[in-house]
């Protein structure tokens, strides 16, 4: 997202500030990290807003975000997308072992950042 919106950040800064969105939150199944990273891709590209007004308004946006994720992808939740349990061994291992990453983790990255892309190119655009 940096790269498609010309926003200047340290090397590698967000790899390390994202690693523990992996397994829905520290392999817990709950809310997937690539809709944490949408979210927060959201925020950095458009603020807070300068007033109430406008944080509402871009809560609005990431509601509108987790709408269009679930629609497309059915739920928000690692564990629901996974069918994993990662807090477990056997759900780790299942992990890499089965096709999971490239049935349900790949697409969901690969939704959150265009969805996260519409809407903040919506946003701009308006």
């Amino acid at each position: 997202m940096c790269r498609e919106f010309g926003i200047d950040t340290p090397e590698g800064i967000f790899p390390q500030i994202a690693f523990g969105f992996a397994g829905g939150l520290g392999n817990t199944g709950a809310v997937c990290g690539a809709v944490v990273g949408a979210v927060m891709a959201l925020g950095l590209r458009r603020g807070r807003g300068e007033d109430m007004e406008e944080m509402f308004a871009r809560m609005g946006e990431v509601a509108e975000f987790r709408r269009r994720f679930e629609a497309e992808m059915g739920t928000i939740s690692c564990r629901e997308l996974t069918g994993l349990d990662l807090s477990t061994e056997q759900g780790r291992e299942e992990l890499m072992n089965l096709d999971v990453a490239q049935k349900a983790c790949f697409p969901a990255v690969a939704a959150g950042y265009r969805i996260a892309v519409e809407l903040i190119r919506e946003g701009e655009s308006a």
